[in-house]
């Protein structure tokens, strides 16, 4: 089985050059995409991919730069496909997805629940599960903003992908030392403070051994400038695929 990432977006919630940071994934023919932000509808047009072509989506929290895309997946799924995507999710964002998130803008006539969509499927943190064959994600609690859920990504127990979170150090290196991680994807904010992301230079603390295997994702339009300012870690290229 073989599984590989693209980034159809790797910037910030404000970057106007490379898009919100979504991704798709696709494991021997299924097609998953994580997070749907605002600008995923055009991202993936520019990549000559529909919405028809994927099977399911995988939400992460629900900042606008990771849902705010899912209003148009869900309404042209329904009467453009005439389908129902799966929607993966982390129990506890069912909830405030739908009521503080989707509802307002999908509810119509007789469509009134998430389950009218989607065909939801809620994902057990902290607990792997097999999404299809060769593709195992658990769903992994990290911290963002106080107050508000957020959940990284353990994709077949080898690769690592941040959703937004604050550093930490103890987390990447349990995750390397204990668990055996081999590649990780982690979001930065390339000026300091990192308040409510890992900021560049926090990242630049960590051992050689996780900078080895560290790609930057999640960053803001002034990339650029930063290019061989990032240690051992590299930037994760839009449109680009890597294998997982």
């Amino acid at each position: 089985m073989t599984a590989a990432i693209t980034m159809i977006g790797t910037g910030s919630a404000f970057a106007k050059v490379y898009d919100n940071n979504n991704a798709i994934i696709d494991a021997d023919g299924f097609r998953l995409l994580i997070d749907c932000g605002i600008t995923a509808p055009a991202a993936l047009h520019k990549l000559g991919v529909s919405f028809g072509d994927l099977d399911a989506v995988l939400i992460s929290h629900t900042h606008a730069d990771h849902v705010g895309g899912l209003e148009e997946f869900a309404f042209q799924m329904l009467f453009v496909h005439q389908r129902k995507p799966v929607l993966y999710i982390p129990s506890p964002l069912r909830e405030p997805l739908w009521e503080h998130t989707l509802k307002g803008g999908l509810v119509q006539g007789s469509l009134q629940t998430l389950e009218d969509f989607f065909e939801v499927r809620e994902l057990t943190v902290g607990e792997p599960t097999e999404l299809a064959p060769g593709l195992v994600i658990e769903p992994i609690r990290t911290e963002h903003i106080e107050g508000r859920l957020s959940y990284s990504f353990l994709i077949n127990e080898r690769f690592f992908y941040s959703a937004d979170m604050i550093f930490d150090r103890e987390l990447l290196q349990q995750l390397v030392d204990e668990r055996g991680v081999r590649s990780i994807f982690h979001d930065c904010q390339l000026t300091a403070p990192g308040t409510v992301h890992a900021c560049l230079d926090e990242l630049l603390t960590l051992p050689e051994s996780i900078q080895t295997i560290t790609r930057l994702m999640h960053y803001g339009d002034t990339m650029q400038q930063f290019i061989g300012r990032t240690g051992l870690m590299s930037f994760v290229e839009q449109g680009k695929s890597y294998d997982i």
